[in-house]
């Protein structure tokens, strides 16, 4: 099981942890000072449960980002280390849509007398400090992503070797695996808001959304176990999945704009949380499919043994495994006995 090491894998893991803990900690008493608040049949208005969504999506978000740090540290991935990064950026975005949409959702719900309007004057404070807390975690864990760049690249460097090529085909291989990961966030993150806040059960997109959930998490644990296998035709039907879903994605974000639409006002309570996760969902998709059809060019030109059931150790774990493994040699000179002290000398027989 792997362990941080060094100072800076701890450090992106403590800052990480704090990050956590402190938002998560903001939108919990944001939560139930809006539950509590919640007067009348108020679960019969969407407004009701924006902030629910809103506190389960940083639940999920915050403690999937804790995996992805532990599983970019045990990789020595600086590709996933720096996407992370971006994650958080993402993160910051949806941080700052959210206390617009709140101030909405209150300001709604009191006008149809479901809550009190001084509501937000208290939950204000907190979901303002949520973005800066984000801003300044984010600055932190770039510094800290530098200095693991200079500490991975000479591990990656000794299980690569020097080939320039060979060195860019990995590097691809690492941006779609990463890729893939943040992809399984984004889309999950735009479900949720979609099935929770957008009520309407009573039509069949409702449920082949929620069908859609166990398919995409197939599509992507196989399209990198494809890739790692060089399975070229399993590559292609992957990419053709992601056109489709490329496609969905669009047709939803035009839906949810489309002002004489028969679910327009449906979306009023998250169109812009909704419109920034498809958004992003869109340009990952694209930069995911670039990818995939680069990693399949790459397919046959030596790559494969570097990704195949790989593990790279730092110098302190090929030493601490070499001390527990390596016995002692007495034959030349390390011990007592007939090949001793005596054993090190020179003869010229």
């Amino acid at each position: 099981m792997y362990k941080p090491n060094s100072p800076w894998t701890w450090a992106f893991v403590g800052v990480s942890v704090v990050q956590a803990a402190i938002v998560l900690g903001f939108e919990a008493f944001a939560f139930a000072k809006f539950q509590s608040s919640l007067r009348g049949d108020s679960n019969k208005e969407s407004p009701s449960h924006t902030i629910p969504t809103f506190l389960a999506l940083y639940i999920f978000g915050f403690l999937y980002q804790l995996l992805l740090v532990y599983d970019a540290l045990r990789l020595k991935n600086t590709i996933q280390v720096i996407g992370l990064c971006i994650y958080n950026v993402g993160l910051l975005v949806y941080a700052a849509v959210q206390m617009d949409q709140i101030d909405e959702a209150i300001a709604q719900l009191s006008s149809t007398d479901h809550i009190d309007a001084s509501v937000w004057d208290e939950e204000k404070p907190f979901l303002i400090a949520i973005p800066c807390v984000i801003g300044l975690v984010t600055v932190l864990m770039a510094v800290i992503a530098w200095k693991l760049y200079d500490e991975f690249a000479w591990t990656i460097y000794k299980h690569i070797s020097a080939d320039l090529k060979m060195k860019r085909r990995y590097l691809t291989f690492q941006i779609y695996i990463a890729l893939l990961k943040f992809d399984f966030f984004f889309f999950l993150g735009f479900t949720i808001q979609f099935v929770v806040v957008v009520v309407d059960r009573s039509n069949i997109e409702f449920y082949l959304t929620i069908a859609a959930i166990p398919i995409t998490i197939i599509i992507l644990i196989m399209a990198g176990f494809f890739t790692r296998r060089e399975n070229t035709p399993g590559m292609l039907v992957t990419i053709t999945l992601y056109f489709a879903g490329l496609a969905y994605f669009l047709f939803k974000l035009a839906r949810m704009w489309q002002p004489n639409g028969p679910r327009y006002n449906l979306y009023n309570p998250v169109r812009r949380p909704l419109t920034t996760f498809a958004v992003i969902t869109v340009i990952l998709i694209v930069l995911t499919i670039v990818n995939a059809c680069m990693c399949t060019a790459n397919f046959g030109r030596g790559l494969k043994p570097h990704i195949t059931g790989r593990k790279m150790e730092s110098e302190e774990e090929k030493l601490a495994n070499h001390n527990m493994t390596e016995m002692p040699n007495y034959n030349y000179g390390y011990g007592p006995g007939p090949g001793g002290a005596m054993g090190s000398r020179m003869t010229i027989d």
